[in-house]
């Protein structure tokens, strides 16, 4: 972008300046393990909570065989994008939108990338609200049964306010303690979650045949746990600006760090994800609700204590999220509209933010339903196919290679979850929607 009215030093001056003060550029000193905190974080959030009830819509075959395929084609997509970084010599792709310019073309790139990325870095921010907001209420609900119940409206409005404060904090590195203890909560709430429901053991009514009475039923919900599914593989948003706060140089190049700290972060994954999944399913069968803490009742501290885990992590998860979030509207208040760059733009550009999500959550709390409209509208593109595109475009592996074929295999796997998951969750939320009121 050129300035005009100003010399060369002088507009690289301006954007160093800039770029000092964005959220994503502003801090290049991270570890590797703060690529795997920041990925934990991220990826094992609320849509783990969600898995045991995809499998009761998908059944033991089809469940298994699509969330160990998820959990393998994220994995070579996240390498794709890692190794993509710096792909072009003395430059680094900081932002996803930047790698999807370079491959597409300035204005193309932009608008296919910018839009999707949002719809999953605002949508899970919602989730989250809805989440963080149900996690409380059955806290509450079971420290204190002979209390006055109280709406959900109002604990989502109490996670809200913490964001308000933690939204002020300035970059990726900031939030690195934040995200640390809501990746260590991920792995408890996780780990209770498989570890209760095994516990309880298998019910004498325990029943895996669907959970749907009509044949239409059961197809959209087949439809609507794929979308499920890919929402719990959302970590690639955010790939990019995490490892750009990792120093690089032509011998330490960034991707090494952030690649191990992936990597890691990535079996930590499997251990929660496949667990959670399949015990949960395997003890409640078609009966178990769409958040597997729902389900659970007893015991009751130990249930009570998982929520507020839950609480916990989407605390941080919420703002790995929404950093990339601030990185845009921040870039273009100051670079496009001319805004000054100060703590009062900083405060107002993420507050509203925050109040947005926080009335999109208060009015439509379909947590199970927007997992996979959002899982497979803008998930399932920019985590399982828009990376090999990108792919196929700079690196051109040779037609019918290994890589050639592993990268189309992604692309109609992906494609095939964007056009079908949304039409199940919405047929979900329309039947929802009969019986729910505002603001309940």
């Amino acid at each position: 972008m050129t300035i005009t009215g100003v010399d060369e030093n002088e507009q690289s001056e301006h954007q160093k300046a800039i770029n000092d003060w964005l959220p994503i550029t502003s801090n290049r000193t991270a570890k590797w393990w703060y690529s795997a905190i920041h990925n934990i974080t991220c990826m094992v959030g609320a849509g783990i909570l969600g898995l045991p009830y995809a499998m009761s819509q998908l059944g033991w075959g089809p469940g298994v065989t699509i969330l160990v395929t998820s959990w393998a084609i994220t994995l070579y997509t996240l390498w794709q994008m890692v190794e993509m970084h710096e792909i072009v010599p003395g430059k680094r792709f900081d932002r996803y939108h930047e790698l999807g310019q370079y491959a597409f073309g300035d204005k193309v790139g932009l608008w296919l990338v910018i839009p999707q990325q949002v719809i999953v870095q605002a949508g899970c921010d919602v989730v989250y609200m809805v989440t963080a907001g149900r996690s409380l209420m059955k806290f509450y609900n079971i420290s204190c049964p002979e209390c006055k119940p109280i709406k959900l409206t109002y604990f989502i409005l109490l996670f809200a306010f913490i964001q308000f404060f933690l939204s002020n904090l300035p970059n990726f590195n900031s939030i690195t303690g934040v995200s640390f203890a809501a990746a260590i909560m991920s792995l408890s709430y996780s780990a209770i979650a498989w570890v209760a429901s095994a516990l309880k053991g298998v019910q004498p009514d325990t029943d895996y045949g669907s959970r749907y009475h009509t044949n239409a039923g059961s197809i959209f919900g087949f439809l609507s746990g794929l979308g499920t599914v890919a929402f719990a593989f959302s970590g690639h948003n955010v790939v990019l600006e995490i490892q750009a706060t990792i120093p690089s140089t032509p011998e330490n190049p960034s991707k090494t760090p952030m690649w191990k700290g992936s990597l890691l972060a990535y079996i930590v994954v499997a251990l929660c994800y496949f667990p959670i999944a399949f015990v949960g399913y395997l003890v409640f069968g078609k009966n178990v609700q769409d958040n597997i803490l729902i389900s659970l009742e007893n015991p009751s501290w130990l249930i009570a204590a998982a929520n507020l885990f839950v609480v916990i992590h989407v605390i941080g998860s919420y703002q790995v999220f929404a950093m990339p979030v601030f990185d845009m509207l921040e870039s273009y208040l100051v670079l496009q509209l001319k805004c000054k760059p100060s703590s009062m733009l900083r405060v107002i550009t993420r507050s509203t933010y925050v109040a947005v999500t926080m009335f999109i959550g208060m009015v439509f709390p379909f947590f199970g339903s927007l997992l996979s409209v959002l899982g497979g509208i803008a998930f399932a593109p920019t985590s399982y196919y828009l990376p090999c595109i990108i792919w196929l475009i700079i690196c051109k592996p040779k037609r019918y290679s290994l890589s050639w074929f592993c990268n189309w295999f992604c692309i109609i796997a992906g494609m095939s979850l964007t056009i079908l998951a949304p039409i199940g969750a919405i047929r979900d939320i329309i039947v929802q929607s009969k019986s729910y009121k505002f603001f309940s």
